[in-house]
């Protein structure tokens, strides 16, 4: 990777058109939906390849007892790709209370959308509706009426534990970043893993790095929510074949213009409404980049604990690697 500034990559796939047709997805849809857990591993998803015995052979990753924060700052100044950022105000202690003796508190007040292209967040199985339907076939209707609770934020209470594995897409182009519009494909992922020596199995936590956050530091913020680089729809397949659990970026794992005419965000649907694969937007996983590279290693434990919001599409989260 070159650390000097972008390196230009105009045509990343020569041999590949970026462009899926809406009959192509919704065929990729319909067996995605044929590969999801069923019967009673049904209600957890793709958490269901996420198995007990994987999570005790995951924390068996621990060498260093080193953490790292894979969250980004939440930021309380509107931008480019934040036009609603998040609410920020200290409470108290009040005036006449300053300076005055005995004891006081500090206190504060905090308020945010869950869902932006700005801050790291959790995306439950309910955030997305595909013709009228959410996760499960659930009817979008029931969402509002509370009826269904098993496919929001409850279904994670107690947290995401797992074998965390990142693949660094930059360093493999040997780029800063992917530029906005720019997607991975399949074939990138199975050279990353290559690359790093590290192959992604069942019941890992998958998250892919595109440099997003790198540019934004570098470059200045801008409208995400038209321009981004993310994960190319066929990638949803290696990830269910592998028995992924959940997947995550620094990005928003979509591309930004879809790659799929008539179909925004198809990484989302594809992951949240077919797979029921939970996502984790905007991480920065610039640091464990760095430690990764340093190491040598790309697998480490990772925890998830979003906030107990009863029946919410998602949750502001700091996901944490443990190295």
């Amino acid at each position: 990777m070159t650390d000097d500034g972008p390196t230009p990559y105009p045509t990343p796939h020569p041999t590949a058109s970026p462009f899926m047709t809406e009959a192509a997805f919704r065929s990729l849809h319909a067996e995605l939906l044929r590969r999801a857990p069923t019967g009673a591993e049904h209600r957890h998803g793709a958490l269901a390849h996420l198995t007990p015995e994987r999570v005790v052979a995951a924390a068996a990753e621990v060498r260093l007892g080193r953490t790292v924060s894979l969250a980004a700052p939440i930021e309380t100044q509107p931008g480019p790709d934040d036009p609603q950022p998040a609410v920020y105000r200290l409470t108290a202690p009040t005036g006449p209370e300053s300076g005055t003796p005995g004891v006081h508190f500090a206190l504060d007040r905090f308020a945010m959308n869950v869902h932006g292209d700005a801050h790291s967040h959790l995306d439950a199985l309910c955030h997305v509706v595909f013709d009228g339907e959410l996760h499960g076939g659930v009817p979008e209707s029931r969402l509002a009426a509370g009826g269904a609770r098993r496919i929001t934020l409850d279904l994670v209470r107690d947290g995401i534990v797992g074998p965390g594995v990142l693949l660094d897409v930059p360093r493999l182009r040997a780029v800063s970043w992917l530029e906005p519009g720019d997607f991975v494909t399949v074939e990138e992922l199975a050279a990353a893993e290559e690359a790093q020596g590290v192959r992604i199995g069942p019941g890992d936590l998958l998250l892919v790095r595109v440099g997003h956050r790198r540019r934004r530091r570098e470059t200045g913020a801008w409208d995400a929510a038209h321009a981004r680089a993310g994960l190319h729809p066929a990638c949803m397949r290696l990830l269910a074949e592998r028995q992924v659990a959940l997947l995550g970026s620094d990005g928003n794992n979509d591309t930004a213009p879809s790659p799929v005419a008539g179909v925004p965000f198809p990484v989302h649907v594809l992951a949240l409404h077919a797979l029921g694969m939970h996502l984790l937007d905007y991480l920065d996983l610039d640091e464990l980049a760095h430690a990764c590279a340093e190491l040598g290693r790309w697998r480490f434990l990772c925890t998830v604990a979003p906030l107990r919001l009863p029946g919410a599409t998602g949750s502001p989260v700091n996901p944490i690697a443990v190295l």
